[in-house]
């Protein structure tokens, strides 16, 4: 098996919607998009799978010297290799790849976020970056697609959080500012234990309020110039935003269920957002 076949086996296995928005590129850009996608997995995978902090920190320090490595032109793992291979043709730099395992370590140290300053350093690192390292892969001719990256994945990632609270809140998580539990006064016992309420609900809407503010913000901002090239982060934007809205008019029933759109939803999603350009 090829470097990229791991990436894309990886890749594929996920079932994420961020694949989707891989389906139209050019085989240069779907490779490097996978390869960034397969090495976001891996760093993730170590947080969510591995009980024992000290040794999660530990691998992500493994990968922090497999990026390294990959700089110097010595890496052992296959998606260091496909990495290896992407990173010069597309500009991806070190340091943003290293933004992300330190974004991964926060989910080790941090379990609540006190006010959305906090919260918001936390999705810079594990989602605003990704956002930034795949528009440099899409193609940028324009310095204001990086501000637009930047707010997509901040949207990308409050989507996330409001989806995800009830699973979260299963690993001893809560994302939701805690200042903001306490204004809508939704203990954080009621998260944990999976209790709604009218406080929960309201406080679940200022945070689609907020997330779909990021995605009007992150829109506005992409130049006329790179919408083309930027078509992929577009479908994961009609993708993600139509997922929100689903959550809202479920009513924020997150708390024991995950609410999903089907593959084929995702596809239809997909195909309509590229076509439209």
């Amino acid at each position: 098996m090829t470097p990229h076949q791991y990436c894309q086996n990886k890749a594929a296995a996920s079932g994420s919607s961020f694949y989707y928005s891989f389906m139209f590129l050019d085989p240069a850009r779907r490779q490097a998009i996978t390869a960034l996608y397969a090495f976001c997995r891996e760093v993730d995978d170590v947080v969510d799978e591995c009980r024992d902090a000290a040794l999660a920190h530990a691998k992500l320090d493994w990968w922090r010297q497999e990026i390294d490595r990959v700089f110097i032109g010595s890496p052992t793992h296959p998606v260091g290799f496909a990495l290896q291979e992407i990173c010069p043709p597309f500009g991806l730099a070190r340091e943003r790849l290293l933004e992300i395992i330190d974004g991964m370590a926060m989910d080790l140290q941090n379990r609540r976020y006190a006010d959305f300053a906090a919260l918001h350093d936390y999705c810079y690192h594990v989602a605003s970056v990704v956002g930034l390292l795949s528009a440099a892969i899409f193609g940028v001719s324009d310095s204001r697609t990086l501000d637009y990256a930047h707010d997509l994945g901040i949207a990308f990632q409050l989507t996330n959080i409001i989806r995800d609270v009830g699973e979260d809140a299963r690993r001893g998580r809560i994302y939701l500012p805690i200042d903001e539990l306490q204004r809508f006064g939704v203990p954080e016992t009621d998260i944990l234990s999976s209790r709604d309420s009218a406080n929960f609900r309201s406080l679940m809407a200022f945070q689609a309020e907020r997330a779909e503010a990021y995605y009007e913000q992150a829109l506005a901002k992409l130049p006329a110039a790179d919408r083309k090239n930027q078509r992929p982060g577009l479908v994961m934007a009609a993708i993600y935003r139509t997922l929100l809205r689903e959550i809202v008019r479920g009513g924020f029933l997150v708390l024991d269920r995950r609410t999903s759109l089907t593959p084929l939803r995702k596809v239809w999603l997909a195909g309509l957002t590229w076509l439209k350009g």
